[in-house]
């Protein structure tokens, strides 16, 4: 059985996702179910709550963000996510090789869009 299209999309997703959560805390504090709501308005970046909190903790341990409780005024309080030191430096350096990454892959893409699909 061969590997199937939303397989691949997903592998791909899971590289990015560390990266934009980190995005996401750079500027604010959020807590884990506002990054679930902000990823979910970015189309092929919405991801559950079984996907994002995972990744917070694995920043978390990493030393990449921090925490903090707050009281909310809609229920139980909430952990609130920012960047460390750390996790502004790492942001910086996955960004940038992002972006490296994301500009090498689109000029490859377009120097073969014209090439003909090969025969199976």
């Amino acid at each position: 059985m061969g590997w199937r299209m939303d397989d691949r999309t997903t592998q791909l997703r899971k590289g990015a996702m560390d990266l934009a959560v980190l995005a996401l805390v750079r500027g604010a504090e959020r807590y884990g179910g506002e990054i679930v709501e902000l990823l979910s308005r970015r189309p092929g970046l919405d991801a559950g709550a079984g996907t994002v909190y995972p990744v917070l903790a694995r920043l978390r341990n990493a030393g990449l963000v921090q925490t903090s409780w707050r009281e909310s005024p809609h229920g139980p309080p909430r952990k609130y996510y920012r960047l460390t030191a750390a996790g502004e430096r790492a942001y910086i350096d996955l960004a940038r090789a992002w972006r490296h990454l994301a500009g090498a892959m689109a000029a490859l893409l377009d120097d073969t869009t014209d090439r003909t699909e090969p025969d199976d």
